[in-house]
């Protein structure tokens, strides 16, 4: 009897705390079921998202992307999964033709079945929609026209974006939610993690007991207690309703 294949999941931020905030849950839901998880950040938010870094006297960019990478290192082995920096840069985040071209490579040796990513609009961050279009076009490139092609390709991923800061602005409406409650303390020993954007941890708390609410509504299951929402951007398919 041949073995299941574990399923992958792949998630790309554009600064490298944003899979914590967003997807720390599902991601270690994705691990404790046997699954791999495999977290790129295409810049390390230096600039613009490491507030608590730039407090101390004399800081430099470079002691900056120390600091966050070990703190994104932590966060993603907490919930069981790997992680890596493209070190793009950030405020702006410039995805180039070179980086798209190595994120479609990884994708291809990596063969994602799940890929989670930003929404394309947020009018509040320069970078995540930057983030969006390199990953939609990275993903394409991977599974051609799904017909023969003169490169190397993969089948096509599930593709989801999970939840922004404001999602009544972002053009967000979730279609998966999550059940994380049995995970959720490993969330937070994540977002604790992520000392340089400390003042976030209590939103992102909070707004895992809210959608943990709306899944209680939606299935009537009593038990959830903490949710992660996510939105589709392509169909999935069944075989029977």
């Amino acid at each position: 009897m041949s073995e299941v294949e574990p399923k992958r999941l792949l998630v790309v931020g554009a600064h490298s705390a944003d899979f914590v905030w967003r997807s720390a849950g599902a991601i270690a839901k994705h691990t404790a079921g046997g699954g791999e998880a495999r977290v790129v950040a295409l810049s390390y938010g230096e600039r613009g998202e490491s507030g608590e870094l730039w407090k101390e006297p004399g800081q430099t960019v470079d002691n900056v992307k120390r600091h966050r990478h070990a703190e994104a290192t932590e966060a993603a082995e907490t919930v069981g999964a790997t992680f890596e920096c493209f070190d793009l840069g950030d405020y702006p985040l410039e995805v180039g033709p070179d980086a798209i071209d190595r994120l479609a490579e990884l994708m291809r040796d990596f063969a994602p079945h799940v890929v989670l990513t930003h929404p394309d609009k947020d009018p509040f961050n320069p970078d995540h929609p930057v983030a969006n279009m390199a990953v939609s076009k990275a993903r394409l490139l991977t599974a051609g026209a799904v017909v023969e092609a003169g490169f190397r390709t993969v089948p096509p991923s599930e593709f989801l974006v999970f939840e922004p800061h404001q999602p009544e602005l972002c053009g967000f409406t979730p279609s998966v939610f999550v059940d994380i409650t049995d995970v959720f303390e490993l969330k937070r020993k994540a977002m604790a993690a992520m000392r340089a954007q400390s003042y976030l941890q209590q939103y992102y708390a909070e707004r895992a007991d809210h959608r943990g609410n709306h899944a209680r509504k939606v299935t009537g299951s009593k038990q959830i207690r903490q949710a992660e929402a996510f939105q589709r951007l392509v169909p999935n398919v069944v075989a029977a309703l």
